[in-house]
């Protein structure tokens, strides 16, 4: 080694995820960067919620860390002591709230310096659905352009406000959970958060890339616990002890929305566009440099502007219905099954339909598929039309259904419209699309575009991208 000089440095991506935390380690390749090592550990942390009941979906932030513990733990060592940056990503909407000087806890282990969470709430989390649509309405009209939704973190803090008060007087600090992460890594006086998850709150205004603030103080909101905005790819601050072994020091990147890390690692032209289908669907492009969303809000849109990096916006279909309305058709298939006094496991069920579907090449059933409903029109849910005799049988269903699920995608962003954007290809993604032939076989037939499998979304990776490229 010494003979080839030192090592070159390492950087290290961490995505804290709904489900797992996953982390990554990029070394300079010699076509790029290249993932040298990777772990994911599952968190299993969501717990109930003793405010919210049933409508809530809480996470526990001590299981989250403790998983991002395992993860590092894992990672080899000589790898980590020449990490020279940080990127971290996670699931956006979210908010947790801690104080500041009790927001964890630093204690000695056999590579380096742990943290563990100390006066911290529950992490609430972008599926919570404690807001119901009547108390989303009296909320006061956001200067945004992004509509606010129920799981949204300025929704949550206006929820306790009204409904349990003294919650948020034990709490003098808020941000998502990679902002805590960052936070605490860094010893963060005020938290720091990226324009990405700030617009993912809710109330802000990505043109001014500030708060609501005269809009939310009017109606007694907390402003003292909105974090700092900056700009997603800038620094946040130093690690201030040798964690896991990293050197202290080590630059801390602000923490980034995980949805705009893993379009970044997948997408690298402007004329590609990204599709991807796991337990729900996007369908994603990136606008021209310059691009502003419009000041005004219009809720009836099926397309969100997001945030990406250097000033730059993704136009983002996002449909609640994708893998979840497939899973939720084998369950009816199962139920039905047993009903009949038979046993057939779910997944048996899943490969005999799409076996069943490969046979036959169309359908005329036409099946409008979300049954979870479309944010931007939530009372609308699934419908059959066009029910003929010929067309009844498990293959005709199954094939009827994969192409509703495309095709409702594909309304929300029409192909006339992605042309008009310039794309030339699709890059599908998604563990649905991955293994779902008749799906693969349905967006071959509704867009006219190339489709290219194979590289799958992977936000810890994107997260360490964003920080090599800004080295």
């Amino acid at each position: 080694q010494a003979a080839r000089g030192p090592a070159p440095a390492c950087v290290l991506g961490i995505d804290l995820g709904t489900t797992s935390v996953k982390a990554a380690l990029l070394v300079r390749g010699k076509q790029g960067q290249v993932v040298a090592e990777s772990c994911s550990r599952e968190t299993q942390a969501h717990t109930s919620s003793l405010e919210a009941g049933p409508q809530g979906m809480e996470q526990n932030v001590q299981k989250i860390i403790k998983a991002l513990n395992e993860c590092l733990a894992a990672l080899p060592q000589q790898q980590l002591q020449r990490v020279s940056h940080i990127g971290i990503s996670g699931q956006m909407h979210g908010i947790v709230f801690w104080k500041k000087d009790k927001g964890c806890k630093w204690t000695e282990c056999d590579t380096g310096s742990t943290f563990e969470p100390e006066e911290v709430s529950h992490l609430i989390t972008w599926q919570d659905g404690r807001c119901s649509p009547t108390f989303l309405s009296s909320l006061p009209l956001p200067q945004s352009h992004i509509s606010l939704a129920t799981g949204f973190g300025c929704a949550t803090v206006y929820w306790y406000l009204k409904k349990s008060p003294d919650f948020l007087k034990s709490y003098d600090a808020a941000g998502t959970i990679h902002d805590y992460v960052v936070a605490m890594l860094c010893d963060l006086k005020k938290p720091l958060m990226s324009v990405q998850n700030a617009a993912s709150w809710g109330y802000f205004n990505c043109r001014s890339k500030s708060w609501n603030t005269d809009i939310l103080k009017k109606s007694g909101f907390p402003v003292h616990l909105l974090p700092e905005v900056g700009d997603p790819g800038s620094i946040a601050g130093k690690t201030i002890c040798a964690w896991h072994g990293i050197p202290k020091g080590t630059k801390v990147g602000i923490a980034l929305g995980d949805f705009q890390c893993s379009v970044y690692f997948c997408l690298t032209e402007r004329t590609d566009a990204v599709l991807n289908i796991s337990t729900s669907a996007q369908l994603t492009v990136s606008m021209p440099p310059g691009f502003q969303p419009p000041e005004t809000l219009d809720p009836s849109s099926a397309v969100t502007y997001f945030p990406y990096f250097d000033g730059d916006y993704l136009a983002v279909a996002a449909s609640l219905n994708g893998g979840n309305v497939l899973a939720t058709f084998v369950d009816m298939v199962a139920r039905w099954t047993e009903e009949l006094g038979l046993q057939v496991e779910k997944s048996a069920i899943y490969t005999k339909i799409i076996e069943a579907a490969l046979a036959h090449n169309n359908s005329k059933l036409s099946i409008h598929p979300t049954i979870f409903g479309e944010r931007h029109v939530p009372g609308q849910l699934a419908s059959v039309t066009n029910i003929a005799v010929s067309d009844l049988t498990l293959g005709h269903v199954t094939r009827a259904l994969c192409h509703g699920i495309v095709e409702n995608l594909c309304s929300m962003l029409p192909v006339q419209h992605l042309m008009e954007m310039g794309v030339r290809r699709i890059l599908g993604s998604g563990s649905a699309l991955a293994r779902n032939e008749v799906l693969r076989q349905e967006v071959a037939r509704i867009f006219p575009f190339p489709v290219v499998y194979g590289k799958d979304v992977d936000a810890a990776v994107g997260a360490a991208m964003v920080m090599f490229h800004r080295k």
